[in-house]
């Protein structure tokens, strides 16, 4: 079905460049995805009903297509060649998916990324690192990235997978895939007040680089020790040590503000919050 479906496509565009000037495609040139390899990436992103699915170089359309049709997800594809826009268009609606399944003809530096919950891409790594930024400036916290083959460089992957994909061979002289999921982190780096609920307070000053956070605390104006941070999505994790007082928290980051529980004596835990200082 995927070789059909790309001969389809490719005939498309043979017809339609007798009017059409071929377009400069700076994100590589288009390369079909092996359906087995959309299927992986769809089932490490958790794709579901509930979904926006972006993809961004989408070629035939067949990640978002597969989304729609198996998964009951929604969501668009954006490339810069028309007739293959055409195409992934009649694809959705003689699937009966056209109402969640649309394509654009649109640059990938220009998408509207605030609908999606999943962004796919199968872009050469120059393309990937320019839109490195825009990714993680835009996308929404808990956004699921997920890559065919190419990485965001020192954005390191949360997730990653090697498939066995022999007809890839003939193309870039390479039988595997490479997968890799990102979760979009929240933005935390900076100083922060921290109140437990009926207890203590502490100042904490974060640094981040996308999802590693690292950085110093504060107890009653005397220095402590944060350790153990962990960022997934908006899902945060630190511990404080403040001499043989050690606090484990656990919770959200949601713009200047953070709350959740955190881990007390004798098992014991409490309510806190933080707000950005």
């Amino acid at each position: 079905m995927q070789v059909t479906a790309c001969a389809a496509a490719l005939c498309v565009a043979s017809h339609a460049g007798a009017q059409e000037k071929e377009p400069e495609r700076s994100g590589g040139p288009y390369v079909p995805t092996p359906q087995v390899v959309v299927e992986s990436m769809l089932r490490i992103a958790n794709v579901g009903p509930k979904d926006f699915v972006v993809d961004l170089g989408s070629g035939d359309g067949v990640i978002v297509l597969t989304a729609a049709s198996q998964l009951k997800a929604a969501g668009y594809g954006v490339d810069i060649d028309p007739a293959l826009v055409r195409y992934s268009n009649a694809e959705a609606a003689r699937l009966g998916i056209a109402e969640r399944a649309s394509f654009h003809v649109q640059d990938v530096f220009k998408a509207d990324l605030s609908r999606a919950s999943v962004i796919t891409l199968y872009l050469l790594p120059s393309m990937m690192i320019n839109l490195r930024p825009k990714i993680f400036l835009e996308a929404k916290p808990g956004t699921r990235v997920v890559s065919h083959d190419y990485s965001f460089d020192e954005w390191h992957p949360d997730d990653q997978i090697v498939l066995d994909v022999p007809e890839k061979e003939k193309i870039n002289g390479v039988p595997r895939a490479t997968i890799s999921l990102w979760i979009v982190p929240a933005k935390v780096q900076g100083k922060w007040k921290v109140q437990i609920e009926g207890a203590e307070q502490y100042e904490l000053g974060l640094k981040q680089t996308y999802q590693i956070v690292s950085g110093s605390a504060e107890a009653a104006a005397k220095p402590a020790k944060l350790t153990y941070a962990t960022l997934r999505g908006e899902d945060i994790r630190f511990t404080v040590m403040d001499g043989a007082v050690r606090r484990n928290f656990k919770g959200t980051a949601t713009g200047d503000s953070m709350q959740g529980t955190v881990e007390l004596s004798a098992g014991k835990t409490a309510r806190w919050s933080a707000r950005r200082l």
